[in-house]
Order: structure tokens, then C-alpha cells, then sequence
């Protein structure tokens, strides 16, 4: 669970919240049904009409993320690829066969059958080079869903607020009513900057930040997948992973 997440996401609602209660429009004033429909509805219609449905359905799947992103320890994976090389040194690199049924990430368990099927050291770095370039690129694509939401919502919201002060207009004969309609008309404003400042765009960025961190990982899993079918020196191959732990 990631607490920075969780901690900034109630820092943000006790901002917003607080600032109101503060300024002395009160929480009230902080609901409208109609910037609601205008702003979160018209923002999703929007990224809807400019996303794919497979990259949609990705950005749903990766939005936990946000809160409890995939777990990462770089270390236990250079011990592993170091017990690994160890293997193929001392039984060859059939050896390493047995470990194939323990793996429940694909890409792991792609890279290490081409190990073990002996490919030329080339034949795996291009093969996994292309995987990972295409699950990296599935995977911002679908981060960026967040980040046009977070570029619409505040366009939306401007809208919202003209809607609003047309009605005002249209009202102006009766003056009991302007100051109420003024203030709906801007929640809606509120509604978009808000939403885009404090949960989409921070969205966004961290789902990018995880992906990058991914990225990384096997990065360094294909470095020592291919010193391992070059024979290198299992203390060799420790040093240079290291380098991607800092």
C-alpha cells in the first residue's frame, strides 16, 4: 500500500474541504448536481471518445496502482538471477529448466525458457527488448487516459461556470437569486481545476513513475538473463546488476 498516495489524497480533500469552510462559502456551497453532470459526466464522455476500448479497460486495471502498486525488490531479483547463473555454471543451462514451472510473471518465465533453449545472447535481447517496449507503451498509453481527463476537466469546468452565468442572466430581474446562481456557476469551475490538479494529473504521474520503475526491472532482468547464456561470472553479473539498484 502506497501511504504517500493515501496521505495526499486526504491532504487534498482537507485542503479543498477546509479552504471552503475557511472562505467561508461552506461545504454547501461545494455541491452542484448540474457542475457534477457537466464536469465528471462531460469529462468521461470525452476521454471516452478519445480512447480505445483496449486501453480503457487497461487504465481501469492499472488505476489501483495509484495506491498499491506492484511489489518491487530489485534486490531478491539480482539474488535470483545471480542463484541462477550459479545453477547454469555448475549443471549447464538446462538446469535451470526446473525453475520454469516456479515463475508466475510472463515475461520472466519467456526470457528464462530462451535461456534455457539456449538462443544466441542477440536472439533474446531483441525478443525481449520488443516486449517490454510494447508492455511499457500498453501500459503509458493507458496512464495517459488519466492525464487527458486531467486536461479536459478544467475545460469542462469553464464551460460549467458559462452555463451557469447564463442562467444567471437570464435572471437578472430577480437580484435575491444573482448572488446564489454566481456561486453555483463557479462550483463548477472548482469542480474542474480541482479534480485535475488534485487527483488526475497526481494520478497520472504516479502511474508513470510505477510503470518507469517496471521498465527498469526488466531492464536489468534482461542484462542478466543474457550474461547468464554468455557464461559470464556469477559475481560479474552481481556487480553490474547493482549499478540498477541505485
Amino acid at each position: 500500500m502506497d501511504r504517500l498516495s493515501i496521505i495526499g489524497v486526504v491532504l487534498a480533500l482537507a485542503a479543498l474541504l477546509g479552504g471552503s469552510v475557511l472562505k467561508g462559502a461552506g461545504l454547501a456551497g461545494l455541491w452542484s448536481p448540474a457542475a457534477f453532470v457537466i464536469v465528471i459526466l462531460g469529462t468521461l464522455a470525452a476521454i471516452l471518445v478519445q480512447t480505445p476500448m483496449s486501453t480503457f479497460r487497461r487504465a481501469m486495471a492499472i488505476v489501483r496502482w495509484v495506491f498499491q502498486p506492484p511489489a518491487r525488490d530489485g534486490k531478491a531479483l539480482v539474488a535470483r538471477i545471480v542463484d541462477w547463473s550459479n545453477v547454469a555454471r555448475r549443471q549447464g543451462l538446462l538446469g535451470l529448466e526446473v525453475e520454469l514451472d516456479m515463475l508466475q510473471d510472463d515475461f520472466l518465465r519467456k526470457g528464462l525458457q530462451m535461456v534455457v533453449d539456449g538462443s544466441e545472447p542477440d536472439a533474446i535481447r531483441q525478443t525481449l527488448e520488443i516486449e517490454l517496449e510494447s508492455h511499457q507503451h500498453r501500459d503509458i498509453a493507458a496512464a495517459k487516459v488519466f492525464e487527458g481527463m486531467g486536461i479536459y476537466a478544467p475545460t469542462l469546468g469553464i464551460i460549467g461556470a458559462v452555463l451557469g452565468l447564463m442562467s444567471v442572466m437570464k435572471n437578472l430581474a430577480d437580484p435575491g437569486h444573482l448572488g446564489h446562481g454566481i456561486a453555483a456557476a463557479f462550483t463548477a469551475t472548482i469542480y474542474g481545476i480541482g479534480s485535475a490538479n488534485l487527483l488526475l494529473l497526481p494520478m497520472a504521474a504516479k502511474l508513470k513513475g510505477v510503470i518507469a520503475g517496471q521498465a527498469l526491472d526488466r531492464e536489468m532482468l534482461i542484462e542478466g538473463l543474457i550474461a547468464i547464456a554468455q557464461g559470464e561470472n556469477p559475481r560479474n553479473i552481481e556487480a553490474r546488476l547493482s549499478g540498477y539498484l541505485h
